[in-house]
């Protein structure tokens, strides 16, 4: 994990298109600012671990819903 000290105002690249600049401190909170591609997708973590957690669970029952319909061909064939 790289860690860096940032004023309000100045910017960390990410590779050649993506920067992050330090917007303002409120409390014991960091506004950032993004710049990126708009193929780019940026998501706070726990959206991101939602979405994915989502996904996952959508995978399962369709993984399920196709064994069944396997099943049920297979009954229907069945002499």
């Amino acid at each position: 994990m790289l860690v860096l000290k940032r004023r309000v105002g100045e910017t960390v690249m990410i590779g050649n298109d993506i920067q992050v600049q330090i917007l303002g401190i409120e409390g014991d909170q960091i506004k950032l600012g993004f710049l990126a591609p708009k193929d780019v997708q940026i998501l706070r973590e726990e959206l991101y671990r939602g979405i994915v957690a989502e996904n996952m669970a959508a995978k399962e029952q369709t993984k399920q819903g196709q064994q069944e319909e396997i099943l049920n061909l297979l009954k229907q064939f069945k002499v």
